[in-house]
C-alpha cells in the first residue's frame, strides 16, 4: 500500500518530522519508506492520495474505564471516592445484564473509533459474562488492545463486591478464553485499586501475573484521601506503590498505573526502576479535583510518563482534547511552577502516540518497522479562507478538532471502518 499525504510525527519528544506530499510505502502492515518521488518500482502500483490533508499517528488510550462512557460528563461537583460511591459503581452494576454491557459496548467501540483511538487498554466491570462479551465484540472492531475483568472484593457497594475465590477463578477462565480465542485484543490483570482489593485477591492476581506472563493496570495516587486510606489499610507498608509491589502488582514493563500525582521521591525512583507506564489524566484530575501531576519534572526524572483519557473521570474520550488538556494544565502549574516548563504540543502529542504506543509494541510513529497506525485528518472547510500549514493544521485539530475532521482511520495498516451500525 502506498499513501501520499502530509505526515507528522514524533520519533521522540523533542522532534517532530514533518513530510509534505511524500509517498508511504506500506508492506505487511508496517511502515516501509518514505519517498519524496516514487521509485520506477512502484509507479504501476495504487497510490491513496490524501491530497493537503495530515497523517498522524492514531492516537493510543492506555487508561479508560469502558463501562464509563455512558456517565460521561456527569458529577463533577464531588470528589474522586464520593464521585466513585454515587455515580460510577450504580452505573458499573447495570453491567451484569449481557443484553445492557452489549449494547453499551458497541456504543463505546463506535465512540473510540470516531474519535481516533485505535489502540486502548480498557478496565471493563467485574461480570465475567460481560467482560467476555466485550473482548469478542472488541476482536470484530477492527481496533487492538487489551481489555481487563475489574477485581474488587472488598469496600465497594455489596452489588460490586466478588467473593475472593470466584474473582481468581474467573480472571484465569477469561484469561485462557482470551489466549485461545482472540488474537487483537489480550488479557490484563486489572485490580480496581488497593481499597478495593484484598490482600489475598491482590496476591492470586500477581501469581496469575506471574504464571501467565500478564501485563497489569490499575490506579495510583490519585487523591490524598484514597492515600490516607491505603496507608490506613496497609500500615506495616512503605507507601502505595509499595503495596502493589508487595502482591506481584508491579511487574516490570508491563505495568500501567492511572493518575500518580502525589508520589515521593522514593516512589518515583522505584517506579522508573520498574519501567512503569503512568498514564497521565489532565482533564480527569481537573475534573474531580485531584491534583496536578508534575509532568516535566516527571519527564526530567526519566519516568515513563504518557497521556490517557480515564473516562469517565474525564469528561470526553476524545484523546485530541486530552492533548490539549495536558498542555493547558502544564501552563496552569507553570505559573505557580516556573522550574516546570510547560508541555509543547510535539511533546503532547508523543506522549499520546508514540510514548503509549509503545505499551503494544512498535507503535504509534511512522518510523520503518512501526505498525502502520494512522488518522488522516483535514480541518475545517473555514481553513479555505487562508493558508494553513501542515503543523498549523495540526494545531487546529488538537484544540478545535473532533470526529467529523477525520476522513480515514487505519490499524496495522488496514483500513478501518466503523465497527457497529
Amino acid at each position: 500500500m502506498i499513501i501520499k499525504g502530509n505526515f507528522l510525527y514524533t520519533p521522540s519528544i523533542d522532534e517532530m518530522v514533518v513530510k509534505e506530499q511524500a509517498y508511504l510505502l506500506i508492506e505487511n502492515g508496517k511502515v516501509k519508506a518514505f519517498y519524496d518521488t516514487l521509485p520506477e518500482e512502484y509507479r504501476q502500483e495504487k497510490v491513496i492520495d490524501y491530497g493537503e490533508a495530515i497523517i498522524i499517528p492514531a492516537f493510543n488510550d492506555v487508561h479508560i474505564h469502558a463501562p464509563q462512557l455512558i456517565n460521561r460528563g456527569v458529577g463533577f461537583d464531588k470528589e474522586l471516592l464520593p464521585w466513585l460511591e454515587t455515580y460510577t459503581f450504580p452505573v458499573e452494576a447495570k453491567y451484569k445484564d449481557v443484553a445492557f454491557a452489549e449494547k453499551a459496548y458497541k456504543l463505546f467501540l463506535n465512540r473510540l473509533w470516531a474519535v481516533g483511538t485505535m489502540r486502548f487498554s480498557a478496565f471493563a466491570t467485574l461480570h465475567k459474562d460481560a467482560t467476555w462479551r466485550f473482548m469478542e465484540l472488541a476482536e470484530q472492531s477492527g481496533l487492538s488492545g487489551y481489555i481487563g475483568k475489574v477485581n474488587m472484593d472488598r469496600n465497594s457497594p455489596d452489588i460490586l463486591i466478588e467473593d475472593t475465590e470466584q474473582s481468581l477463578a474467573d480472571t484465569e477462565e477469561l484469561i485462557i478464553r482470551s489466549r485461545e480465542k482472540l488474537k487483537e485484543f489480550s488479557y490484563i490483570l486489572t485490580p480496581r485499586f488497593v481499597p478495593a482489593t484484598t490482600e489475598k485477591l491482590m496476591q492470586g492476581l500477581g501469581d496469575l501475573g506471574e504464571k501467565y506472563n500478564l501485563p497489569v493496570q490499575s490506579h495510583l495516587s490519585e487523591n490524598r484521601s484514597e492515600i490516607a486510606w491505603v496507608k490506613g489499610l496497609h500500615p506495616s507498608i512503605e507507601d502505595y506503590t509499595r503495596v502493589y509491589e508487595t502482591y506481584g502488582l508491579m511487574r516490570s514493563n508491563r505495568t500501567i498505573m492511572a493518575h500518580a500525582i502525589w508520589l515521593s521521591d522514593k516512589e518515583k525512583d522505584f517506579l522508573k526502576e520498574k519501567g512503569v507506564m503512568l498514564a497521565h489524566c489532565a482533564q480527569s484530575n481537573a475534573d474531580l479535583s485531584s491534583g496536578v501531576m508534575p509532568l516535566r519534572k516527571n519527564l526530567e526524572r526519566g519516568l515513563r510518563c504518557c497521556i490517557a483519557s480515564d473516562i469517565a473521570g474525564s469528561h470526553t474520550p476524545d484523546m485530541n482534547r486530552h492533548v490539549a488538556a495536558s498542555i493547558e494544565l502544564s501552563k496552569v502549574n507553570w505559573l505557580s511552577h516556573p522550574e516546570e516548563k510547560a508541555l509543547q504540543l510535539p511533546e503532547a502529542l508523543y506522549l499520546a502516540t508514540k510514548q503509549s504506543g509503545s505499551f503494544f509494541g512498535k507503535v504509534g510513529s511512522f518510523e520503518e518497522g512501526y505498525d502502520f497506525d494512522a488518522l488522516v485528518i483535514e480541518t475545517d472547510e473555514m481553513d479555505g479562507l487562508l493558508p494553513r500549514t501542515p503543523f498549523e493544521k495540526l494545531e487546529q485539530y488538537i484544540y478545535d478538532g473532533n470526529d467529523r475532521n477525520i476522513l480515514a482511520r487505519y490499524c496495522k495498516g488496514k483500513f478501518v471502518a466503523k465497527p457497529f451500525a
